[in-house]
């Protein structure tokens, strides 16, 4: 799971990464509206925490452009102003739940729970791809009474197969969700870590595999 921050106090953005990473969130932090408008707009998080007191653009005006790109991912408004009025405005322009500071950081991830229920996500303790399975606690694939535990990018990158369901996600998708937009990795390290994936898969011997989509990504096939 990927979130953005859009924060502009950089003692905050940085207390929020370590607050969403307890709820396995990795971060992208941006300290202006422009920039947070531009890395939303690649549609690749689960949720964005959004302040409106933004240098350059605010967060009224980013939560209302990146509706008007018709993207849904999840708005978390967060301010010190608490006026009735500000608070309509956040959530007329975009915003899904309005938070204001201070906060708790039990209240924060309650929403963020929340919220990324709304969009549809249902919490559960495992997905599933024909006779292969992900426990999404412990990050352990397994195919009967076979199983193994999954490195870090390799769940993040098993996770978002699965859930996508025989659709094919691009290289750059997997690249930004799992390595994050700012990173230097290229599309060889999304082949190395598939290859990897590859055989745990062989080893579990499950009928789900990872087929190759020349020059775009890749999606789960089950064997017949």
């Amino acid at each position: 799971m990927r979130a953005l921050i859009v924060e502009d106090e950089i003692h905050l953005a940085r207390t929020l990464k370590d607050m969403l990473k307890t709820a396995h969130y990795d971060s992208d932090i941006c300290f202006d509206g422009e920039a947070g408008l531009d890395y939303a707009l690649s549609g690749v998080y689960d949720i964005i925490v959004l302040d409106i007191m933004l240098p350059i653009l605010n967060g009224f005006t980013v939560a209302e452009r990146i509706r008007g790109q018709h993207i849904d991912t999840p708005i978390l408004m967060l301010t010190a102003r608490t006026d009735l009025e500000d608070r309509v405005r956040g959530l007329d322009s975009g915003a899904d739940y309005y938070l204001t500071k201070p906060f708790e950081m039990n209240e924060l991830l309650a929403c963020v729970r929340a919220l990324t229920r709304r969009q549809g996500e249902v919490i559960m303790d495992e997905i599933q791809f024909s006779d292969l399975k992900l426990n999404l606690s412990n990050c352990v694939m397994s195919c009967g009474d076979r199983n193994m535990r999954l490195g870090k990018k390799e769940f993040s990158i098993m996770h978002i197969l699965i859930s996508s369901d025989r659709s094919v996600v691009s290289k750059e998708m997997l690249l930004n969700k799992v390595w994050g937009c700012d990173s230097d990795a290229e599309d060889n390290n999304v082949e190395v870590y598939i290859s990897f994936l590859r055989k745990k898969l062989l080893f579990l011997k499950t009928k789900a595999k990872i087929v190759t989509q020349r020059k775009f990504g890749y999606r789960l096939e089950e064997e017949e």
